[in-house]
């Protein structure tokens, strides 16, 4: 299978692969996204999860970044989807991140666990989600995720 990459690479700028982890987690009917709001203003809304951390699997760290994100504790199931996405954040640094995208299962929230505080946790509709979501890679996880749970 073909891993899709996201994004457009700028012309001169260096892209160093940096393998991330996300969680796609539902709880009544919503997805939860984390919304990051940026020291100059703005934001950027994404599905949690972050960077693999080095001795960390790709499970450890979705979990990990939903806590230290949105204060969830979860568990990963199976995997959604892999996507790749050329992407700047809003300090500069660039990456193509190396998206392994997991389902979630929530088993509560714990507020102790959130270390972010420029990230805020928002449920949503899927569909609303889709709409939503800053990220191209993210957008096609939650339509590949969506696909998944319509089939059974």
């Amino acid at each position: 299978m073909s891993v899709p990459q996201f994004g457009t690479p700028e012309p001169g700028r260096d892209y160093p692969d940096r393998p991330a982890a996300f969680a796609i987690v539902e709880r009544d009917g919503k997805i939860a996204l984390v919304r990051v709001t940026f020291e100059g203003g703005g934001s950027r809304t994404d599905l949690p999860g972050g960077g693999i951390d080095p001795g960390e699997t790709a499970e450890q760290a979705a979990v990990r970044e939903c806590g230290e994100e949105a204060g969830l504790a979860v568990e990963t199931g199976e995997v959604v989807t892999r996507a790749d996405h050329f992407f700047v954040n809003e300090k500069g640094a660039s990456r193509n991140t190396r998206g392994l995208f997991l389902a979630g299962r929530l088993i509560g929230e714990d507020p102790t666990l959130k270390t972010e505080d420029d990230h805020a946790l928002v449920w949503v509709d899927p569909f609303e989600a889709l709409i939503r979501l800053d990220r191209e890679s993210h957008v096609w996880a939650l339509a590949c995720w969506l696909r998944m749970k319509a089939r059974g």
